[in-house]
Order: C-alpha cells, then structure tokens, then sequence
C-alpha cells in the first residue's frame, strides 16, 4: 500500500491501532460506572501538562501524562471523600484545565496557543518517533490494567459496597482507573485529540453494547470497533487531507448508527423467542 510507503503514515498508524485498543478498553468501565465524560475533564487538564511541556522544553507527551495523572487522582480523591460533588470536580478539571495551557502556552518562548492545535485535534504528520515509543508504553500499562484487573475492576463499577464486602481494595482500585483513564487520553492525544478522546473512550462501547449482551464481549468487541475505525480514519485522513480526530470519530458514530439499525430486529427476534418460552412454561404449568 502506498501509505505505508511513509515513515510518518507508518508512525501514525501503530499509534491509531493503540488508541483503538485502549480507549474503548478503559471507557467500557467509564461507561459502567456512568462517568462517561471523565475523559473530556481529563483532556482539558492534559492541555495544561502539554503547554508546560513547551514552556520547559520537554516532551509534551510525558508531561501531559504526569499532569492529567494528578488531575484524575485529585478528582477520584475529591469524589470519593464526599467534599464536593463529581460535577463540581468535573468543572474545575475542565475549565482550571483549559485556562491554564493556555496561559502557560502563552509564557513559552515562542509559544501560542497555535502550538496547542494538533494536540487539541490530532494531526497524523506530527507523530514523532519519540511520540510513538511514548505512546507505545503508556498503552502497554493501560491494557494490562484494563485487561490484566478485568474482573476487580468490572466489580467496583457495577457496585462498589459490594465489592468492598468482598475485600476488594476498592479505593485503590478507584485510583487505579483514574490514572489509567488520564494515560489513555494521552495515549490518544496525537491522533484523535484532546478534545474528542472522550469520544473514543464512549462511542465504540456504545456501538458494542447495542448487539451484545455481556460484559466480555462488549468490551473486546467495543476494542475491535475501536482499532477498526481508528485506522480506517487515519488512512482516510492521508487521501483526504481531514483533521485526524475528527474523522475516526465520525466513522466510529457512523459504526454506531449502524449496530443501533442492526439491534433493533435482533431485540424483536429476541422478544420473540422471549415470548414463546414463556408461552411453553405457561402451558407446561396448566398441565401440570
């Protein structure tokens, strides 16, 4: 193909195929949990770690880890001691976020927020080969969790006084997903961006709960919808020259309106069957 002609198509696609897998790997428990938009408060924060990245001179990359870390651990911490509200905690993530890279990008020699636009939207000709060993690593760490702790973690997102009752260390665990979430975002910042990651970590896990009925197997094909139009949207972007971000995901909600068209007469089908064993169980009992 000739895409792959190109070390930069080449960069680009192993980074979509990561944030395929680990955005909808993360966001099914998100989903679970009914803290879908965590990711966007996440993301707004990642903007202040990538701004001081510039001001300092490091990898943005890696400074956005650290920063969106601290900014998911203070919100779990805030949540789950009762001070405030997670809205409220959502809030300040979003705009104490979004107000500090841009002031921050503005101090940076050189800076303004015009350096902020591929991180934002994402943009394929910017993954750099740092960029890609970053990326790399941090999504090896996501999919051990999210995979490796798939049932400890499926069991405080469904109930957490129950999972305390079990022994679950419940607060570490809630921990544990934050961190996870805010090394997701920047897993997928340089090719979805940081203002539609959420968008990843939600819609593929939408589309998969549409035709499944487990948990195993929302997430795993939740993943595959993931890397599917993950690449699909990067490769599309090299032939029509469109934002990156923008592009997987409408493809991913297009992949979404279709499984929603899709599970409508397999839930007749199922009401059907529902309908008829329950039609046989009722006259066993009257002849009984």
């Amino acid at each position: 193909m000739e895409i792959l002609h190109y070390a930069f198509m080449q960069r680009a696609l192993i980074a979509a195929a990561l944030v395929g897998v680990t955005a909808p790997a993360i966001g099914t428990y998100l989903v679970q949990r009914r803290q879908a938009v965590m990711g966007d408060g996440i993301g707004h924060v990642a903007m202040t770690g990538v701004a001081l990245g510039f001001l300092l001179n490091t990898s943005p990359v890696w400074m956005a880890t650290l920063v969106a870390v601290v900014g998911a651990v203070g919100m779990e911490l805030i949540r789950s001691r009762g001070k405030t509200s997670g809205d409220i905690a959502l809030a300040m993530l979003f705009y104490g976020g979004l107000a500090g890279g841009v002031m921050i990008i503005n101090l940076a020699p050189g800076g303004s927020t015009a350096n902020l636009s591929s991180y934002l939207f994402g943009s394929i000709t910017t993954v750099a080969p740092e960029d890609v060993t970053a990326v790399v690593i941090l999504a090896a760490f996501v999919i051990a969790v999210t995979v490796g702790l798939r049932r400890q973690l499926f069991a405080i997102s469904q109930d957490e006084e129950f999972a305390r009752v079990t022994g679950l260390p419940v607060r570490a665990l809630n921990l544990l997903m934050a961190v996870t979430a805010a090394v997701t975002v920047t897993v997928a910042m340089r090719i979805v961006g940081l203002l539609l990651v959420s968008a990843m970590m939600v819609i593929p896990v939408a589309a998969a709960q549409r035709v499944t009925r487990g948990f195993a197997a929302t997430l795993s094909l939740a993943m595959g919808i993931g890397v599917v139009v993950s690449l699909s949207g990067t490769a599309a972007t090299y032939y029509i020259d469109a934002p990156s971000g923008a592009t997987i995901v409408l493809l991913a909600i297009a992949v979404f309106v279709a499984t929603t068209a899709l599970s409508t007469p397999l839930a007749r089908r199922r009401a059907r069957a529902a309908r008829a064993a329950e039609e046989v169980c009722t006259r066993d009992d009257v002849k009984v």
